[in-house]
C-alpha cells in the first residue's frame, strides 16, 4: 500500500466519523461500524476478513474494558448512595477551598493514576467529580478534565504501567530514574493540560443538560448519616492498594510459590476491582443499613447508562483493529521511520503515528519503543529514561476517535463529538507536545 493511499484512507475515515456523527447526528455506534468496514474494504481486505477483524478488535477491548466499567460503576453507585462520595467531596472542598478544587482533582488523579490504568482510575474517580460539581455548583468539566489529564499523564509517562515497562525494557532504562523524571516532568504537564486548560475551555463548552450517568453518582440531597472519611477513602483506594500489592509480589514472596500466585491474582485489575466492589457492598451497604434487595437494585439500575459507552468503546477497538490489519497503520509507521530525525523526536513521532492509526496508547508506546529501541543501543548521548517519557507522551497524542478513552470521556461527561475534540483531544495533544518539549529541554542536561 502506498503512503499516500494509507494517509488518505485514515484521514477520510476519521473525517467521515466526525461529519456523520457531529453534522448529521447519526448513531455513533452504527457510524463507527460502517466506517471501519468500509475503510478495510477500500484498503483491499476481503469483506469476510474485514468483519472478522472488527469483531476481534471490539472483543479484545471489551474483554477488559467492559468488566472495568461495570465494576467501577457499581463501586461508584455504592459510594454515591451511601453518602461516601459526598463525604469525600465535602472534605476536599473544606481542605482545598472552592477556588482550588480543580487543582485538588488533578492531585488526586496523579496519585490514583500511578498504579492503575486510565480507564480504571477514571471510573473510580468520576463519581467524585459528579458529586463535587453538584455540591459546589462548579462546572463538571472544570473538575473532570484536570482529573482526566492527570490520569493520562501517569498512564503514559510513569511506571508501573505495562506499556511503560515494555519501553523501559526496550530502551534499557533505569526504573527509579524513569519514575523520578516522570514525576518531575509529568506534574507541570498535568497542571498545564489539566486545571489551566480546563479553566480556559470550560466557558466555551455548553452541554445540553446533565450527563446521563450523573444521576447514578450524585444524589440531590446531602445524606445526614455519611460514612467516615477514612472508611470511604480506604474503600475507593482498595483496588489501588491491591494492584500495588500485586506489583510488589515478586519482591516480598518467592516467584512461582502459592503466596506469590495469590498476590498476583489479587493484584489483577479485574480481580482488584471485583474485591473492592464486593467490599463496598458491606462497608457502604449492609453496614450503613441497606438491605440486600436494595444493594441489588442499586447495582442493577446503575448499569443501564453504561450500555452505550461499552458499545462505543468496543466499536473504537474494532476501528483500531481495521487500521492495523488492513496495513494502513504499518504503512504510515514506515513513512515515519524513514525520516531522519533525532531519536527523541523519532520515538515521539512514531508513537503519535501509531496512536492515530491504532488508537491505543499502550499499542503506540510498545510499538514505537520496539522500533527505536535497537537504534538507541547503537547511539550515544540520548537518555534512555527520557526516551521512555518522550515515547509515552507521543502515545497519547490527539486523543483520536479510535481510542476507547475518547468515547468514555464523551459519554460520561455528556459531550458532543465536537466538544470532546475541543476538550479531550486538545488535552491529550497538549500532554504530547509539552512532553516532547520538556524532554528535549531536559536532554540538554541529562545524558
Amino acid at each position: 500500500m502506498s503512503p499516500i493511499l494509507a494517509i488518505s484512507l485514515a484521514t477520510a475515515a476519521i473525517g467521515a466519523v466526525v461529519l456523520l456523527i457531529g453534522r448529521y447526528k447519526l448513531n455513533p455506534f452504527i457510524v463507527l461500524v460502517c466506517v471501519s468496514l468500509l475503510l478495510a474494504i477500500c484498503a483491499g481486505m476481503p469483506p469476510e476478513k474485514a468483519v472478522a477483524s472488527f469483531e476481534e478488535g471490539a472483543g479484545h477491548v471489551l474483554g477488559h474494558i467492559a468488566t472495568v466499567i461495570a465494576l467501577g460503576t457499581m463501586l461508584g453507585k455504592m459510594l454515591a448512595e451511601s453518602g461516601g462520595a459526598d463525604q469525600i467531596a465535602l472534605t476536599i472542598t473544606r481542605i482545598a477551598g472552592k477556588k482550588r478544587i480543580s487543582w485538588a482533582m488533578m492531585v488526586i488523579g496523579l496519585l490514583i493514576g500511578l498504579p492503575v490504568f486510565f480507564e480504571v482510575g477514571f471510573v473510580l474517580l468520576i463519581p467524585l467529580a459528579f458529586t463535587l460539581a453538584r455540591r459546589t455548583s462548579t462546572p463538571l468539566l472544570l473538575l473532570a478534565l484536570p482529573m482526566g489529564a492527570a490520569l493520562s499523564v501517569t498512564h503514559a509517562m510513569i511506571p508501573p504501567h505495562p506499556a511503560t515497562l515494555l519501553a523501559l525494557s526496550a530502551y534499557h532504562a533505569d526504573t527509579g530514574r524513569t519514575i523520578f523524571w516522570g514525576v518531575i516532568i509529568g506534574t507541570p504537564i498535568a497542571a498545564l493540560a489539566g486545571p489551566v486548560y480546563a479553566r480556559f475551555i470550560t466557558p466555551h463548552i455548553h452541554t445540553e443538560g446533565e450527563a446521563a450517568l450523573a444521576e447514578q453518582f450524585a444524589g440531590k440531597d446531602t445524606p445526614t448519616d455519611m460514612p467516615p472519611f477514612l472508611t470511604t477513602v480506604l474503600t475507593i483506594l482498595a483496588p489501588v492498594l491491591l494492584m500495588l500489592v500485586g506489583s510488589a509480589a515478586d519482591l516480598v514472596t518467592r516467584p512461582g510459590g502459592l503466596p506469590n500466585t495469590v498476590l498476583h491474582f489479587m493484584g489483577n485489575t479485574d480481580i482488584a476491582l471485583l474485591l473492592a466492589t464486593v467490599l463496598s457492598f458491606y462497608v457502604l451497604g449492609l453496614a450503613r443499613g441497606f438491605s440486600r434487595e436494595t444493594i441489588l437494585r442499586f447495582t442493577t439500575e446503575c448499569l443501564g447508562p453504561t450500555a452505550l459507552i461499552m458499545l462505543l468503546v468496543g466499536a473504537g477497538g474494532g476501528f483500531g483493529r481495521e487500521l492495523i490489519d488492513s496495513g494502513v497503520s504499518k504503512t504510515i509507521t514506515d513513512v515515519a521511520v524513514g525520516a531522519h530525525v533525532p531519536l527523541l523526536v523519532l520515538a515521539w513521532l512514531l508513537a503519535v503515528v501509531v496512536r492515530v492509526a491504532a488508537g491505543s496508547a499502550t499499542v503506540a508506546m510498545s510499538t514505537a519503543s520496539g522500533i527505536v529501541g535497537p537504534i538507541l543501543l547503537h547511539s550515544h548521548g540520548t537518555s534512555p529514561e527520557l526516551m521512555v517519557l518522550a515515547t509515552g507522551a507521543g502515545s497519547v497524542a490527539l486523543g483520536p476517535m479510535n481510542d476507547a478513552g475518547f468515547w468514555q470521556i464523551k459519554e460520561y461527561l455528556g459531550l458532543t463529538v465536537g466538544q470532546a475534540i475541543k476538550t479531550w483531544s486538545v488535552i491529550e495533544t497538549l500532554i504530547a507536545v509539552l512532553g516532547l518539549a520538556f524532554c528535549l529541554l531536559a536532554s540538554l542536561f541529562i545524558h
